[in-house]
């Protein structure tokens, strides 16, 4: 491991250095806080992508995290490298040759917004301590005032990870109609308790630098540099994960990297926190620390599930959360939260957790891009698409986009009995639904509210493609996110045999829908019975290669079986289909021995 290895982090294409496409625009005070605090004027320093559309239809605002600035992208190749080139960029995931990126650097941050080293017009000398307390709204609202200074009213998206996903958060529940879609990254309804005691300790590290001054520094010849460089080095232990730590710093766990520092660089994670508290010192401001992590550590959308959902009621936009799964920051529970409040809200939504070790800064790193960067890219990508289902032309063109998709059915011949079997404009869940293919072909229909449940995260993103509202996750946990009888039929397609709660995920189906369809692979098919007869065990999983022992197949079961079990549950069946899978014909004598696929609705 050479020592560029072990210093690179999501820190190292930033640098204090002029921005050289910075723009600024200046608005005349009184500006009032929420806080109560007045700002005799404001200054919002902002960099813009791409060319804003004559409708003014194709904004994209991004929100930066706590250390962000508004170098979101590099403007072009002898530009600096910005904070977010693997996603904002022309051909790249949030396409600047499509959209019209804004970023600004926030309230109370050091890059040319105003803030704590701003310079106060009212008496010369630099805000310091005395700069007022601001929290997250009021980040939000000076945001809101530049877009609507370019003339935008209403933004396609907005797209912001950590503090940036806050920022989202409060947008879009406080300015509702002023976004169609937020994409909230690595974030929550408010910071855990240990996020939070984090930052108290950062805090304390700064304010008690013998340097810091009371917060006057800036006449100083040294400033609290060492209480700043502590707190971005614990900043940086909550940024990575065990697994990312281990990875990175084990093999040469005490095989230090001399450098320029007063700090310990015994081990080699040791001389990486201190490396990047150093960096950190030369390009951010301590008060702007303080600032912004209280106003961070202050939201709170809401502590109870009640208050979330009242909250993300007052949306009106389509939601993406993304999360983690080795983020410790904001964990994954968070963000299922916000997604159970937005689906008990009834919101369109979409949700995935990564798998990764990366931690919290994995939104940042590009080996977790092409599934966050894919995911955000089909989110915005469907959100310039209004579709209308009486528009016939725009309908065949909405189906020829899903392309093999619409031939699906000549290989799922139970997706045209499904289809038959479900009336128009009615509400659908479709729970594993795959790469989306029966939830496309209804959405091509008309149905105009359609959500997927899906536990693999490549086929949600396949999913995503399509411009469909998918959740990623796992019915065997039941449907406890949704409300009751919230959806006119719940499909199950194929997938019972996958299922292990059987007991529970029927009930819930009938408990969320107010009928449910059924199709699964027959176990007395007489192929099937046939492969029993000679010592094998029968292959109903259609993937290519799979076996018994790699299959996603769990169960195993009849048609005789399964109508016994609705017998028992009391359960109604209103409808059984079937199929001999390979002439596509239903199958009207000995089903339980002639048919391979059986399809039924079921209710209570």
């Amino acid at each position: 491991m050479d020592t560029s290895d072990l210093f690179d982090s999501s820190d190292s294409s930033r640098s204090g250095k002029p921005l050289a496409y910075v723009q600024t625009a200046v608005f005349p005070g009184p500006i009032q806080l929420s806080t109560g605090g007045i700002l005799p004027e404001l200054k919002i320093a902002y960099e813009t992508y791409g060319t804003l559309s004559s409708q003014k239809d194709n904004a994209v605002l991004i929100f930066h995290a706590l250390s962000g600035d508004s170098h979101v992208a590099a403007h072009n190749d002898d530009d600096d490298p910005g904070w977010w080139d693997i996603l904002v960029g022309p051909g790249k995931y949030v396409d600047t040759n499509r959209y019209f990126v804004i970023c600004a650097n926030v309230l109370g941050g050091c890059r040319g917004t105003t803030g704590p080293d701003s310079i106060n017009p009212e008496t010369g000398k630099e805000y310091g301590f005395h700069f007022p307390p601001i929290n997250v709204a009021d980040i939000v609202d000076v945001q809101r005032m530049l877009v609507n200074s370019l003339g935008i009213d209403r933004l396609l998206a907005i797209v912001g990870g950590s503090l940036g996903g806050l920022m989202a958060l409060d947008w879009g529940t406080r300015y509702p109609e002023g976004v169609a879609g937020i994409v909230a990254i690595a974030t929550g309804a408010r910071m855990t308790t240990q996020a939070l005691a984090f930052d108290v300790v950062a805090r304390n590290a700064i304010m008690s630098d013998p340097n810091f001054n009371g917060g006057e520094y800036y006449d100083k010849e040294v400033g609290p540099s060492t209480g700043l460089a502590i707190a971005r080095m614990l900043g940086h232990i909550t940024y990575l994960s065990q697994e990312s730590m281990n990875r990175k710093f084990n093999d040469n766990r005490n095989v230090g990297r001399k450098i320029d520092t007063s700090f310990e660089t015994k081990f080699s994670v040791g001389s990486y926190l201190a490396y990047q508290g150093g960096k950190f010192v030369e390009r951010f401001d301590a008060n702007s620390y303080l600032s912004l992590t209280l106003a961070l550590d202050a939201f709170d959308l809401g502590p109870t599930r009640k208050q979330l959902v009242s909250a993300m009621r007052r949306s009106m936009c389509r939601w993406l959360f993304v999360s983690f799964s080795s983020d410790w920051l904001f964990p994954a529970f968070q963000a299922r939260e916000l997604v159970d409040a937005a689906i008990a809200s009834d919101k369109q939504v979409s949700y995935c957790n990564i798998e990764s070790y990366s931690g919290h800064d994995a939104f940042l790193l590009e080996n977790e891009a092409p599934m966050y960067g894919g995911l955000t890219s089909s989110f915005l990508h469907n959100l310039s698409l209004d579709w209308q289902p009486d528009d016939e032309e725009r309908r065949q063109a909405l189906n020829e986009s899903y392309g093999a998709a619409s031939a699906e059915p000549k290989s799922r011949v139970d997706y045209d009995r499904i289809l038959a079997l479900i009336p128009p404009k009615t509400k659908i869940l479709d729970l594993g639904c795959g790469k989306g293919d029966l939830l496309a072909h209804l959405k091509a229909r008309g149905h105009e509210r359609l959500v997927g449940v899906e536990v693999e995260e490549d086929l949600v993103l396949r999913c995503m493609e399509k411009g469909l509202d998918v959740l990623q996750l796992d019915m065997n946990d039941g449907l406890k996110s949704f409300s009751d009888h919230q959806f006119d039929f719940v499909v199950l397609s194929k997938t019972l045999q996958t299922i292990k709660n059987v007991e529970i995920v029927l009930d819930e189906m009938l408990r969320v829908g107010t009928r449910a369809i059924v199709s699964f692979p027959n176990l007395g098919y007489k192929e099937y019975r046939e492969q029993l007869e000679s010592g094998h065990a029968p292959q109903t999983d259609p993937r290519e290669g799979r076996k018994w022992y790699n299959s996603n197949d769990v169960r195993f079961l009849t048609i005789a079986d399964f109508e016994e079990f609705c017998q028992d549950k009391g359960y109604k069946i209103f409808k059984e289909v079937a199929l001999d899978s390979k002439t596509g014909e239903v199958v009207e004598d000995c089903e339980n021995v002639n048919g391979d696929v059986f399809i039924v609705v079921l209710g209570r």
